[in-house]
């Protein structure tokens, strides 16, 4: 018999199995969850002072929660402080960075980097703002750090026709 005559018989070490209905996705997500819930934040603007189109109300209300939801992500050391750039003014971007770089020191760890699993984040549960003048409003919040609880005031104008954060104020 000739070297190319001979068939090797091939053993099988596993039994072939059928491929499962998952075949290329997660059945558990494993990796650390970054973003805070987000509940359904609650809005009210009941002190308004000045009249207003209530869709373009509803715009600022979502405006004003978004930002403040992203400045106290900011002051917990969460979110890179640049994200807020366009809609803050110089003096109150710097105490932004400011209070960044001072909690991310406290806890040794690095701006806008997220700290790890299950760590209490920042959510923003309620707003409330007063439209002030046409151009003018000030929201306050209601903060959840776990199961602490603090307060941010803001004011907001237009500057440079877009909504800018002018004021704010952490409790």
């Amino acid at each position: 018999m000739s070297t190319h005559d001979t068939h090797a018989e091939v053993i099988l070490l596993r039994p072939a199995s059928s491929m499962a209905s998952v075949q290329g996705s997660l059945a558990l997500d494993l990796t650390p969850r970054t973003a805070p819930p987000r509940p359904r934040l609650r809005s009210a603007h009941t002190n308004d002072l000045v009249a207003a189109d209530p869709a373009a109300r509803s715009r600022v209300d979502a405006f004003v929660g978004r930002y403040l939801q992203a400045a106290v992500e900011i002051g917990a050391g969460d979110r890179p402080v640049a994200q807020l750039l366009r809609h803050t003014v110089p003096e109150v971007y710097d105490d932004l960075v400011g209070r960044a770089r001072t909690v991310s020191a406290a806890a040794a760890l690095t701006p806008g980097r997220v700290r790890g699993p299950n760590p209490a984040r920042p959510v923003v549960v309620g707003v409330r703002t007063a439209l002030i003048r046409s151009d003018a409003v000030e929201a306050s919040a209601h903060v959840r750090y776990g199961r602490r609880s603090r307060a941010v005031a803001a004011r907001f104008e237009i500057v440079r026709d877009r909504w800018q954060c002018v004021a704010l104020a952490w409790g």
